[in-house]
């Protein structure tokens, strides 16, 4: 999975540049079709399944993408207060790709909530018309009852399951080869961020009748936003368990006997993760020289937690906010600009600023 995640990664603005114009052109998609063998050869890092599911559906490649932006930035959206925030790039090196070489917390997260990019950008191209090979869930038809009464199934389900079912043939592939500690952990991690899509799939209705009776309703579903599956991930990646190989080599089971066994919601890493105080190559740190901390915190943003005990700058900056905002009858809220000055603190660098490598 790490190599799929890194593939796609570098290869985003190959993959947005070769899905230009929209996929509704008919003589695009011919061309497309012609040059997917190109497109995905040059795509680094896939395994041979992913590269034939990549020549079978090109079109796939861009609601991917799509993907790869969302659940990157739902990533450094949970981790922003927090000494590793999900910045994947600096000065070109590939540090999402040490992060997940480990077994640790964050590489669960991520494994996690990239699964599940997928899932909700396969799974809102297939509604969207954008795919050949789904559509709406065809298996929303015809009649059914809730807890309101009866309703016609109508409008666009999302096809979760098909979104569900490619993410799993796709991000999966890298980890069938091995089975050894790490493509277990991978694989359990990556299921639990499909998962986590699927629970926020949620009944939205429409009511037919006179003056808005209901005396009929069509009813369709449809996933929720992006960000609770982030904010659900998150809460478990808080929870995450720590977990060891069972002695047959084929599933893992507590580290700690007190605590529960992982169920298949549950996020699951082996090894505890770095502190990423400091420039750290081998773990894919940029350490927490100049973030911004608050200094009236007591949590992970504070000063003293962010700065790593190193300290902190402070300037005075001015900026222009919104001010004395007023609402008028009907039906407009007009604000005044002031000029607000503020304290910025920002963490001290280490003696030696530069990268730590163990190699």
């Amino acid at each position: 999975n790490m190599n799929f995640l890194s593939g796609i990664w570098w290869s985003l603005p190959l993959v947005l540049v070769w899905a230009t114009p929209p996929v509704t052109s008919s003589w695009w998609y011919m061309g497309a079709v012609g040059s997917s063998r190109v497109m995905c050869d040059n795509v680094p890092g896939l395994v041979s399944r992913q590269r034939q599911l990549c020549r079978r559906h090109p079109e796939a490649m861009l609601s991917i993408g799509r993907g790869v932006a969302a659940w990157t930035a739902e990533c450094q959206h949970q981790f922003r207060r927090h000494r590793w925030d999900c910045n994947a790039l600096e000065r070109g090196q590939r540090l999402l790709g040490r992060v997940l070489l480990r077994s640790s917390r964050e590489s669960a997260f991520v494994h996690a909530i990239s699964s599940a990019g997928v899932v909700f950008a396969i799974t809102r191209a297939c509604s969207q018309g954008e795919l050949k090979s789904c559509s709406c869930d065809p298996k929303k038809k015809g009649s059914a009852k809730d807890s309101k009464g009866h309703f016609d199934w109508g409008g666009c389900s999302d096809n979760i399951d098909y979104g569900i079912k490619f993410a799993r043939a796709f991000v999966d592939a890298k980890e069938w080869k091995g089975k050894d500690a790490r493509a277990l952990m991978n694989l359990h991690n990556n299921r639990a961020g499909r998962k986590a899509v699927k629970r926020f799939l949620k009944q939205e209705c429409k009511c037919h009748g006179v003056s808005g009776s209901c005396t009929l309703r069509t009813c369709w579903l449809a996933m929720a936003d992006f960000r609770k599956t982030g904010d659900y991930l998150w809460k478990k990646y808080n929870g995450a368990i720590q977990v060891v190989m069972n002695q047959d080599g084929t599933g893992f089971t507590v580290a700690n006997k007190k605590f529960k066994k992982p169920t298949k919601n549950d996020l699951v890493y082996f090894e505890s993760s770095p502190d990423y105080c400091i420039r750290d190559r081998d773990v894919g740190s940029l350490g927490t020289a100049g973030r911004v901390c608050n200094q009236t915190s007591r949590g992970m943003d504070s000063c003293e937690v962010m700065c790593c005990g190193r300290g902190y700058d402070t300037s005075r900056v001015s900026r222009m906010t919104k001010c004395e905002c007023k609402f008028h009858w009907c039906c407009a809220v007009r604000c005044q600009d002031c000029l607000e000055v503020v304290d910025i603190h920002t963490c001290k660098a280490p003696k030696s600023t530069g990268w730590i490598s163990r190699t």
